[in-house]
């Protein structure tokens, strides 16, 4: 959780061989699952690496996007800017200070998953029923680490909740 009190969850579209995307697109095309990530995210604070916000081209609408960058320089309209995961996760908290509900959410790429992972509470991950060739992979994690809380069964595709198991010695993933 947050300093704030508020829960740091991931979201991906994970394939079987941990392919989450290849040249810069995402190898798949399930519109039921981009619905999902609309429904998941939308009204919160997203967290996403700057390649992919350039990749999805804007600010995505209803959400309050955060896009962390190492470049000192870069700027975007209508997206807040963060140069570390922790200045990300501050950015987040000052902006849902006064929105009851808003929750942080980090939605890639792979360098940002792997950042926010020590961070995390709940993974929700879309289990992508291929194996496709891929040039980005999302991070390994600890299974013992992480409790399945729900599974949806879909077309192509299983959604799975996992939420941290917390115990003595640290949060890494």
């Amino acid at each position: 959780m947050t300093p704030a009190g508020r829960t740091v969850t991931m979201v991906a579209a994970v394939a079987e061989n941990g392919v989450i995307g290849a040249e810069k697109g995402i190898p798949w095309r399930l519109p039921e699952d981009f619905a999902h990530f609309k429904r998941t995210t939308m009204g919160h604070a997203l967290i996403l690496g700057r390649t992919t916000h350039e990749g999805i081209g804007k600010p995505l609408p209803g959400r309050e996007t955060i896009v962390l960058t190492s470049n000192p320089d870069w700027t975007d309209e209508g997206v807040h800017v963060a140069h570390t995961i922790t200045e990300a996760l501050g950015l987040a908290d000052e902006l849902a200070a006064d929105r009851p509900g808003m929750q942080v959410m980090i939605g890639g790429g792979a360098a940002v998953y792997d950042a926010a992972m020590p961070y995390a509470d709940v993974q929700v991950i879309s289990e992508v029923h291929q194996a496709p060739e891929g040039d980005t992979h999302y991070p390994e994690f600890s299974r013992n680490r992480w409790r399945e809380i729900r599974r949806e069964s879909h077309e192509g595709f299983d959604i799975v909740w996992w939420e941290r198991v917390f115990a003595c010695g640290g949060a890494e993933g």
